[in-house]
């Protein structure tokens, strides 16, 4: 029998770079960061729901992409902010484990979903006359589902390998909760979640992203073959989905490797900045590389919503 010593401690304690003087001007750059994001993915959501000319499944699933970094920044941001302003850094175990659930299925729904549309992408301009029948309304929304149902199925199988562990330490060596760095606290074999995660690494890694880079490969031959006008069009619509499968997986592998560097290879403030790239640049930017790429984003979003500000000047003239 175990030792009561190594069980789940009724705490955490994260570690935080010493930022006595400037703690307050970084809790409030990560307020207006959150601030840009929640606006940013809201406002392309609602202008896709709004309009449905917009109904299509590259929008559809745009609107997907954006929901999921809201859902990735609410696991994330709210804990940082009140950490920051607090004393202990600290963090209740359980509160921890559902930290880890909210980040690591936002990491998996994310490649899933850019996954689809990257197959959205190759039915649309490989097999165009296939298009309707394969990527209905009805498919892309089950697409979606299943991308959900595939992160939180294979995270919850990690999360189960992951509670079952005694623990005999309780500072984690990161700001935020996430599964290998509670593992790592350990007192016990954990040969069974290494093969695991070392397996979801290597799917998200490398089984999507091998899947997409074929799909990818296929658009460039016709793309090779066509019109100068269809190749246009078919690259503006490419290009904002390849920016962000391709820093989003550079990112992944930034954050996979330092997981499992020592601690002392690179300094604290840099550890810092890298773990934080995966939940704070794709959320962030995806909404930015959509509505600035996409014109019909960018103009339904700026016709609405300078449609809702004229609507609000005249509702204050109407009262008066």
């Amino acid at each position: 029998m175990l030792n009561s010593t190594y069980s789940h401690p009724s705490e955490l304690t994260l570690t935080f770079v010493e930022m006595a003087g400037i703690k307050y001007a970084y809790s409030t750059l990560i307020f207006l960061c959150f601030a840009v994001i929640v606006a940013s993915n809201c406002a392309v959501v609602s202008t896709i729901v709004a309009h449905r000319s917009l109904h299509e499944p590259m929008y559809i699933l745009i609107a997907a992409l954006s929901v999921n970094g809201l859902y990735g920044s609410a696991a994330f941001f709210p804990n940082l902010f009140i950490n920051l302003l607090s004393k202990s850094h600290t963090i209740p175990y359980v509160a921890c484990i559902i930290q880890m659930f909210g980040l690591h299925t936002y990491v998996g729904c994310e490649m899933a979903i850019l996954a689809v549309m990257a197959y959205d992408r190759y039915v649309c301009i490989c097999i165009p006359l296939r298009y309707n029948s394969l990527m209905s309304l009805y498919t892309v929304l089950r697409l979606i589902a299943a991308a959900w149902v595939y992160a939180v199925v294979q995270f919850t199988v990690q999360l189960v390998l992951t509670v079952r562990l005694p623990l005999c330490g309780s500072v984690v060596q990161k700001f935020y909760c996430d599964n290998w760095s509670v593992v790592k606290l350990s007192c016990v074999d954990t040969t069974a979640n290494n093969i695991y995660g070392l397996f979801i690494t290597a799917v998200i890694l490398g089984l999507i992203p091998g899947t997409v880079l074929i799909s990818y490969l296929r658009i460039l031959r016709v793309c090779v073959r066509s019109s100068s006008t269809h190749r246009s069009k078919a690259l503006q619509t490419c290009t904002p989905h390849m920016m962000s499968l391709t820093y989003f997986i550079l990112d992944l592998i930034s954050e996979a490797l330092l997981n499992r560097s020592p601690a002392n290879v690179l300094p604290i403030e840099l550890r810092v900045l890298i773990s934080v790239q995966v939940f704070v640049i794709a959320p962030f930017l995806n909404p930015l590389i959509y509505g600035l790429k996409l014109k019909e984003i960018r103009v339904k979003a700026k016709h609405m919503f300078c449609k809702v500000k004229i609507f609000g000047v005249d509702g204050k003239i109407g009262a008066q």
